[in-house]
């Protein structure tokens, strides 16, 4: 198989990226990505939660990258999901087909290389299994025809699969809360704003496989692009996460043990009024080895409507974006980077509202 190759030139969407230095990123001291001891925090100590909210926002402005570490996800957690993955892309391409997304139409099961491109240009070279809020066939958005929303597909072949990727999920989904109430700190918003924006968020866990190959072939595992939800937390097995600085040099990310690392995404770049950025990253797969990630995307509700929050505006700072629903957002972004909803392009609701008429019929 003719393995993908990075084009620096190729047009990135939503966020323009600036062209870097190719596939040798530069290797600097884990440092130049903060680490920020959540441990205290989540445990409810206002101290700790103040002084977390502080390095977050540091974070979040200055780089959009950070480690967390004490988050308070057990270890065999981890590790259960992460065997999971292995067992599941260890069968056959046609057992692994039998549950590909493109089937549903939902937003659930597999999705084989070349189903996803986020660099619109070239396919990446991965495998993926997406994972949402698990609702029961009745669910009335399901019942709906939300894209967002469906019974999550599991593989027969596999009865613990399920067992142990949902375990992963909620635990994910629970950190994801806990973080939320760090980041409405860190703006000078109450800690509680975003609980009511995220009672049944379309977030979405993606398990990640990046085969082996040869190191020489610089192979793209995803290409350059910004996350558009909230804020993303990731687990990740192996070295091959790239992160593009402000000067448009790619520095490594690599796997920190006791760590997620967490990045700013396009909606709460939004939300901030570009105070925090939805930095640009990368898997370029240079050590040749397999690698796994896992990637749970945390939104909010389907309906939510961003908006510039009141700190972050004033007369001198006015808001950059219009209001933009949150729900349309993903699924018009899920039409530019997945291949089974690229027919939808140009057909779903322009998820930027101009007026409260507009937002109250999004709704």
């Amino acid at each position: 198989m003719e393995l993908p190759k990075y084009d620096e030139s190729a047009p990135i969407r939503p966020t323009e990226v600036r062209k870097g230095t190719g596939y040798a990123a530069e290797r600097i001291d884990f440092d130049s990505i903060p680490i920020v001891d959540i441990g205290a925090a989540i445990s409810g100590d206002p101290d700790a939660k103040r002084k977390a909210a502080d390095a977050l926002r540091e974070a979040a402005v200055n780089v959009g990258f950070f480690y967390i570490k004490n988050h308070g996800v057990p270890d065999a957690v981890i590790a259960k999901a992460q065997e999971a993955a292995d067992r599941f892309y260890a069968l056959p391409v046609e057992v692994k087909k039998q549950y590909d997304v493109a089937k549903s139409k939902r937003h659930r099961g597999y999705v084989p290389v070349g189903g996803l491109s986020a660099d619109p240009t070239t396919s990446d070279l991965q495998e993926g299994y997406e994972v949402g809020l698990e609702v029961p066939a009745d669910d009335p958005d399901y019942l709906a025809g939300n894209a967002l929303f469906a019974p999550n597909v599991w593989p027969a072949e596999m009865p613990d699969f399920q067992a142990d990727i949902y375990a992963y999920f909620e635990e994910m989904m629970t950190l994801g809360r806990s973080m939320y109430r760090l980041f409405a700190l860190a703006v000078g918003m109450p800690e509680d704003f975003f609980d009511d924006k995220v009672t049944k968020p379309c977030a979405q866990l993606r398990v990640m496989y990046y085969p082996a190959t040869d190191p020489k072939d610089s192979a793209v595992g995803i290409g350059a692009h910004t996350d558009y939800e909230s804020f993303t937390v990731l687990y990740q097995s192996e070295s091959g996460l790239q992160v593009q600085n402000r000067a448009g040099d790619w520095i490594e990310a690599p796997p920190i043990p006791g760590t997620f690392i967490v990045n700013i995404a396009d909606m709460m770049m939004r939300w901030t009024n570009d105070l925090f950025v939805s930095t640009p990253h990368r898997v370029i797969n240079t050590s040749g080895n397999k690698r796994f990630s896992l990637a749970l995307f945390f939104a909010a509700d389907y309906g939510t409507v961003v908006e510039c929050l009141p700190t972050c505006r004033d007369e001198n700072n006015p808001p950059k974006y219009p209001p933009t629903h949150f729900g349309y957002w993903i699924e018009n972004m899920h039409s530019y980077s997945y291949a089974y909803r690229w027919d939808e392009r140009g057909k779903l609701p322009n998820p930027e509202l101009t007026s409260t008429e507009q937002m109250d019929s999004a709704n």
